[in-house]
């Protein structure tokens, strides 16, 4: 579908795009390289800990931990789609990546990023209903209810990214194929035009809002009625066990969408351009990483159940 649109703009499908990266500055290509790997096979291990743990121990087969299940396999999948392609071309002379790669890059990495957004939001509800309804919590947080949400969170990801991949796609671009990024981007992407944007900015600004911003402040009011109710509770445990598993909640967050929003969120400026790539490899590469260690080193339930899987292992062994 993207080739025949593009074909039908341009009169021609390019073959590959070049991805500049920090290409003119060749002495940070080495640590980059060693931050990247290092930082995917934590990711990979660290990701595929929680899933397991989640599924394996009985005691978390609760709301929360089935979505952040969910968040987990997101960032497996946000990473991997991202990452190998990055590390290839920094330790080669040929920084390219090809035309169908770019646009699975661009649709997966937009689809998995909106997803995100919704399901944040999704937990900061389940914390709600956990700490402020906690009497009516199983009924309000049934298993129906919790797929419904994750599965809305998905299909209005994938469905926003068929959308702005399409828009984004369609822009002719004369010939340019120099993405000044890392990966292929709306904004890096968009930069490619040889038309005037201000159409495709507006629409991505709007989109950014409605992704962003709207489940931001929704979490904001969970959490504004949350610290009510924990400041209510009279056993200073009570109120540290609330506020252990809400601080996770919130470390992630503060660094997703406070990354997010710096990048799809403020006017573009020649200054701000290689801000924004180091912004976005903090949310599409260390804040992935970074989740699962926020989850299991401040959670006993988590750290817990490792134990326990752990002690299972060994007596298998035995």
């Amino acid at each position: 579908m993207y080739l025949s649109l593009l074909d039908r703009v341009n009169g021609s499908s390019p073959q590959e795009f070049i991805l500049l990266g920090f290409s003119d500055r060749p002495w940070l290509e080495l640590p980059l390289f060693v931050v990247f790997l290092v930082s995917y096979i934590l990711t990979i291990f660290g990701n595929m800990a929680i899933i397991l743990v989640s599924r394996l121990d009985a005691k978390l087969h609760t709301p929360m931990y089935f979505f952040l299940t969910n968040l987990s396999l997101l960032d497996l999948c946000y990473t991997t789609s991202t990452v190998p392609q990055m590390l290839i071309n920094i330790r080669s002379t040929r920084k390219v990546i090809s035309y169908s790669g770019c646009v699975a890059q661009l649709f997966i990495f937009l689809a998995l990023g909106c997803t995100e957004c919704f399901l944040l939001g999704v937990m900061s509800f389940d914390r709600f209903v956990a700490i402020c309804r906690p009497l009516h919590y199983s009924v309000i947080m049934h298993q129906r209810l919790c797929l419904q949400l994750a599965a809305a969170c998905w299909i209005s990801g994938f469905s926003n990214s068929v959308l702005q991949s399409t828009w984004t796609l369609q822009m002719p671009r004369c010939g340019h194929k120099e993405v000044d990024h890392f990966f292929c981007e709306v904004p890096a992407l968009l930069k490619l035009s040889c038309v005037d944007t201000t159409a495709n900015e507006a629409e991505l600004f709007f989109i950014s809002v409605l992704f962003l911003l709207i489940p931001l402040i929704l979490i904001l009011i969970s959490y504004a009625f949350i610290v009510q109710a924990v400041l209510r509770i009279r056993s200073a445990e009570g109120r540290r066990k609330a506020f252990g598993t809400c601080g996770s909640h919130l470390i992630v967050v503060t660094l997703f969408y406070g990354t997010a929003i710096y990048m799809y969120l403020q006017p573009p400026s020649p200054a701000s351009k290689d801000r924004g790539k180091m912004v976005s490899l903090f949310y599409g590469i260390i804040t992935p990483m970074l989740n699962p260690l926020i989850y299991t080193l401040r959670n006993k339930e988590v750290k817990g159940a490792f134990r326990r899987l752990i002690a299972r292992v060994l007596s298998i062994k035995k």
